[in-house]
């Protein structure tokens, strides 16, 4: 029963890793897109409808991608150019996204697709435990753990991350070394949609193989929450979201083997505990928020450099 959760918290982690780590940069930015929510819908329902259509997986993933990216630009529209709201315009995005696809998305309910495989690395999927739950995982859950070391490179050991950081801490230094904090705003935000869109791209076409209206079911509000949990780093987005996951498949385990409580009790449960992991470290973690989000949080959305 431990190696089945160990394995499925690591396939139903990894469609909010996606949306986890994009949202890390966009922080770092200085923003908060509550629209992620949005962004991974459109890209499941793009992933599956092209994935249906022309029986590519590939082509999925880079359609949800590309979805999750158009929505994010509505977002960043808004709170970059016209300096809304960001909470309520993230809310409004996440509406927006969840509107498209119940409309558009009607037509692909109840059907079916053939979708990413997992691998089955030799020799190494044989080993007893840990074979089955680290080495037969499809492509997409890999490339996430390698997405989260490579953006903890970008962050920490480039100049393109350190210029990130700066706008999202003291946007004026940003701008004082000759880059426009709001292209840099754009280029995260274009990112967190993107990997947004690709986390939706996977719940369908690689965890589900199916549509559902709202299939989401909330992980893109709490991918946004568990980059607080994370201290809006990559690495440590990567056990925030493995323990969302573990949480899913513990409460899809218990379900399984018939324990005696209501199936809405338990699918309460990676929420629950979400939330009651934001309530012990939440405070911890505010030391460590970039400078900019103090001032989205605390409702103060002028901002000195153009």
């Amino acid at each position: 029963m431990l190696e089945s959760i160990i394995a499925g918290a690591i396939r139903a982690g990894t469609p909010v890793l996606f949306a986890c780590l994009g949202e890390v940069i966009v922080e770092r930015a200085g923003l908060v897109n509550l629209g992620t929510e949005g962004s991974m819908l459109v890209g499941a329902l793009a992933g599956f409808a092209i994935t249906a259509g022309t029986g590519s997986a590939l082509l999925g993933v880079i359609a949800g991608a590309l979805a999750g990216l158009l929505l994010s630009l509505v977002f960043g529209y808004l709170a970059i150019q016209r300096r809304a709201n960001q909470l309520a315009t993230g809310l409004a995005v996440l509406t927006l996204g969840n509107g498209i696809t119940a409309f558009f998305g009607r037509s692909f309910v109840n059907q079916q697709i053939h979708g990413i495989n997992p691998l089955h690395i030799p020799i190494l999927s044989d080993i007893p435990f840990v074979g089955a739950a680290f080495f037969q995982q499809d492509i997409m859950a890999y490339l996430a753990g390698i997405m989260a070391v490579v953006l903890w490179l970008f962050l920490y050991r480039t100049r393109w991350g350190l210029v990130l950081r700066a706008t999202g801490e003291r946007e004026e230094v940003a701008y004082a070394g000759g880059y426009s904090p709001n292209r840099v705003r754009w280029a995260a935000v274009a990112f967190g949609g993107l990997m947004a869109g690709v986390g939706g791209a996977y719940l369908s076409v690689a965890y589900t193989l199916n549509w559902i209206e709202g299939m989401t079911a909330g992980r893109g509000v709490v991918a946004v929450a568990l980059v607080i949990f994370a201290s809006w780093s990559p690495l440590q987005a990567v056990f925030a979201s493995y323990l969302f996951g573990g949480a899913q498949a513990l409460q899809l385990s218990l379900q399984a083997d018939g324990v005696d409580a209501s199936p809405f009790l338990l699918s309460m449960v990676p929420y629950l505990l979400t939330l009651a992991v934001l309530l012990v470290v939440g405070r911890w973690r505010r030391n460590v928020m970039p400078e900019g989000l103090k001032a989205v949080f605390g409702s103060a959305s002028a901002r000195s450099v153009a």
